[in-house]
């Protein structure tokens, strides 16, 4: 699956569990980590859990394999590898703590619009 199609992907089961707030960066000039970067958040540590698993199911359901989720327990920043795409699942709290958009502020964001 091609890292557009994988993204779309990501930010409609997202937005299926209801996360706050998807931002979609285009990493593919800025890092050699990922194409993507889809960053969202949860009210509570049960509605990250849920993101993140309904993530991983579509992911398999498309024949995707995760290659690493993190951070799931504890629930406040699941980070979730998709080979190419890398999805952090933040709790509301921590999202702004760690500000990744601004960390990775010369990765030009990605307009949902074309993508949900």
């Amino acid at each position: 699956m091609e890292g557009k199609e994988l993204v779309k992907l990501a930010a409609q089961a997202c937005d299926d569990k209801r996360a706050e707030d998807i931002v979609v960066l285009d990493m593919s000039d800025v890092s050699l980590i990922a194409d993507y970067f889809l960053i969202c958040e949860g009210s509570n540590e049960r509605q990250v859990q849920a993101i993140a698993r309904e993530l991983k199911e579509k992911a398999e359901e498309n024949g995707m394999a995760v290659s690493r989720m993190e951070g799931f327990d504890q629930a406040r920043w699941i980070l979730v590898d998709l080979n190419g795409v890398v999805c952090h699942i933040f709790h509301k709290d921590e999202r702004h703590y760690y500000n990744l958009e601004r960390l990775w502020g010369d990765a030009p964001t990605v307009g949902l619009e074309g993508i949900l």
